[in-house]
């Protein structure tokens, strides 16, 4: 049946089937990753843990399961679902540095977008892993909220980034030229705990992202001020 999806068929079929549960055991176990920075005026080191999935989302129980490839919109409301955010193209970085379990990217060429592509990919990773356990990244490209999404003549635009080598040069650079339905087999989707401790204290990412200083923990833009998609 997934097969033959097109790319609105496939995010219901997702969004209905994550909300309901049917989501593999370990993805539920959210990883502590660390960050920290020196305020540049009081000189004081600031440090901040924000909460990952260990995977990118996926579909399906302990024994079957698949990594998916949905539109910003369809991830934004399961994010939302589960008080999660999308991550910034900082902390992709961070979290592929964070990574017990790097593995370098495989490019396909053929039926980019096709149901059929994204779960022969899921199959190759998973040759690629061999069973080896915890975070893991370099798998896919990322789907981040981006400030350049604010200034972008179109609102209909998505962000992607990563795809990191062994050397840790992103493939993927920061970029906003795809319009947001556009959906390949190489784009992840990263939940992120939308609470980040920051020296002790929870704050909500937003607050964050707005906060003149505390961005700098999460963010590496210009402009921090894209939060979320819209769906």
């Amino acid at each position: 049946m997934a097969s033959a999806m097109r790319w609105e068929a496939r995010d219901s079929f997702v969004v209905r089937e994550i909300l309901s549960g049917n989501v593999p055991d370990f993805l539920r176990r959210f990883v502590p990753v660390h960050t920290s920075i020196i305020d540049s005026t009081s000189g004081k080191l600031i440090k901040a843990t924000f909460y990952v999935s260990p995977d990118y989302l996926s579909v399906g129980n302990n024994n079957d399961w698949a990594r998916i490839n949905i539109s910003p919109m369809a991830a934004q409301r399961i994010a939302d679902s589960f008080h999660c955010f999308l991550p910034t193209r900082e902390m992709v970085d961070i979290i592929y540095e964070a990574a017990k379990v790097k593995l370098e990217p495989v490019p396909m060429y053929a039926f980019r977008d096709s149901t059929p592509t994204m779960w022969q990919h899921h199959l190759i990773i998973e040759g690629q892993r061999k069973s080896k356990k915890g975070l893991i990244a370099g798998i896919k490209k990322d789907i981040v909220i981006s400030g350049k999404l604010s200034r972008e003549k179109k609102n209909d635009r998505v962000a992607i980034y990563g795809w990191h080598m062994p050397d840790g040069k992103p493939i993927q650079p920061l970029y906003t030229g795809h319009i947001n339905w556009w959906v390949d087999y190489s784009q992840g989707i990263r939940l992120i705990y939308r609470k980040i401790k920051i020296d002790g204290k929870w704050m909500d990412y937003i607050d964050v992202m707005r906060h003149p200083v505390l961005q700098k923990l999460i963010c590496d833009e210009e402009f921090c001020d894209f939060y979320h998609y819209k769906y």
